[in-house]
């Protein structure tokens, strides 16, 4: 146990002195940060976070990040929840494939799609749009969504859903008042998941986002890095990446306890 401890604690100091180093350099000034990196900052400079947000316009980059992953999990999470459920309660012929169909889309490498994705979108006239991307960002996190809400709604009690149909719910009720109703502990853990991939998401946007104007999040500090680090304002390099990562860890800290519940619960039948 104690060989167990000592791996998790230097794994937690692994994954979270990168982080307050990177929160404290924001504070910093440019001099401080180059002569004395490890140390705290004399005085803290708020004025990096707000030189950040408004000049680098990382505000912009922020908005629109918020506007294509919203977008993205409420599709999701929709056409997620309504895929899985048939899926695991209605048997169909072709069922099964269709499952395992999207399970491998699970492991195809989205890299190896990147050209023929491109043609596709640009072709319907969606790229370097918001909607463009927010159908790709949908596509791309189905397969993961359908999977984990699959074995999740395997586990509900089948004797409440017949409950309901003889009472005269209809199927979609039955879906929207009980189903889902019991599954938000497997709902929010997996919006939880694809907040988190969608909002770190750098590779899908780089090929069908050009537009500066609608950069997200993970572009504009892409940007930001070329042109801070020629100007040498590392500080505000690192406040921009400071806000980048405060969504992040605040869905997590606040959700921590649904995202273990949700994951104990679809693994019990």
């Amino acid at each position: 146990m104690r060989r167990a401890h000592a791996f998790l604690v230097a794994w937690a100091a692994v994954v979270t002195l990168p982080l307050l180093w990177a929160v404290v350099s924001s504070l910093k000034t440019d001099r401080e940060i180059l002569t004395s990196p490890w140390s705290l900052p004399a005085t803290p400079h708020f004025d990096n976070w707000s030189r950040a947000w408004n000049q680098a316009e990382i505000g912009r980059y922020f908005g629109n990040s918020a506007l294509v992953v919203g977008g993205a999990l409420l599709l999701t999470m929709l056409f997620g929840a309504t895929t899985a459920y048939a899926l695991a309660r209605y048997p169909f012929r072709g069922n099964r494939l269709l499952y395992f169909g999207f399970v491998a889309g699970m492991l195809f490498p989205v890299f190896l799609a990147l050209v023929p994705l491109f043609f596709v979108v640009k072709q319907l006239g969606l790229l370097g749009t918001y909607p463009g991307l927010i159908l790709v960002y949908t596509a791309y996190a189905l397969p993961f969504t359908i999977f984990f809400l699959h074995a999740f709604f395997r586990t509900l009690p089948t004797a409440l859903a017949e409950a309901a149909f003889l009472d005269g719910c209809s199927h979609w009720g039955v879906f929207f008042r009980v189903m889902l109703p019991l599954a938000r502990p497997g709902l929010v853990t997996v919006a939880i998941f694809n907040f988190l991939g969608l909002w770190n998401q750098y590779l899908l946007p780089l090929v069908l986002n050009p537009d500066p104007d609608r950069y997200v999040l993970a572009q504009g500090l892409a940007a930001l890095s070329v042109s801070q680090g020629y100007r040498s304002d590392w500080s505000g390099l690192f406040a921009g990446l400071t806000i980048a990562m405060l969504p992040v860890l605040a869905a997590y800290v606040i959700f921590q306890r649904q995202i273990r519940s949700g994951l104990t619960a679809g693994a019990v039948r």
